[in-house]
């Protein structure tokens, strides 16, 4: 058992899976400061505003996921190199346009919320509250985002 109680093999498990999930955090919220910075065009103010609210909304993830695999007993991941070698999300670079901006949100949202259900699985089996109840929180709030954005999309 690990100094929280759950069992050490799951719980190391979780926190590769968890590494995994930061990195992508990260990337995301790296292009998502791109597009905040780079976002040109008629709808300039409003997505230059929403991109702020998601990239400040992101870095607080980062900071939980990087605090929850801690509590699991392990290290996060913490170098570019670590997360580029991790992340499914790629960088993105010299973005611009507002719908290519928001689809690359869409499709960054896709992924994490694919790799937190699949979290929210694990931690059920293993017994971890903590990541349950985390996973679920961020699926939840996740699923309107995609929601509105793809709106803003019309799809």
């Amino acid at each position: 058992m690990s100094f929280i109680g759950l069992d050490k093999k799951k719980t190391e498990k979780l926190a590769v899976k968890l590494n995994n999930l930061l990195a992508d955090y990260m990337i995301f919220y790296q292009n998502t400061r791109g597009l905040h910075w780079n976002i040109k065009g008629e709808k300039f103010f409003e997505l230059h505003l929403k991109f702020e609210e998601l990239y400040t909304n992101l870095l607080l993830k980062v900071d939980e996921v990087a605090e929850r695999i801690l509590t699991l007993g392990a290290t996060p991941l913490h170098t570019f190199d670590d997360y580029q070698n991790s992340a499914q999300i790629k960088s993105i670079k010299n973005v611009s346009d507002g719908k290519q901006g928001v689809q690359t949100i869409l499709e960054a949202f896709e992924i994490i919320i694919v790799k937190q259900r699949e979290l929210l699985n694990l931690s059920a089996d293993a017994s971890d509250e903590g990541t349950n109840a985390l996973m679920s929180d961020y699926i939840r709030e996740q699923e309107k985002l995609v929601w509105m954005y793809s709106s803003y999309l019309n799809k």
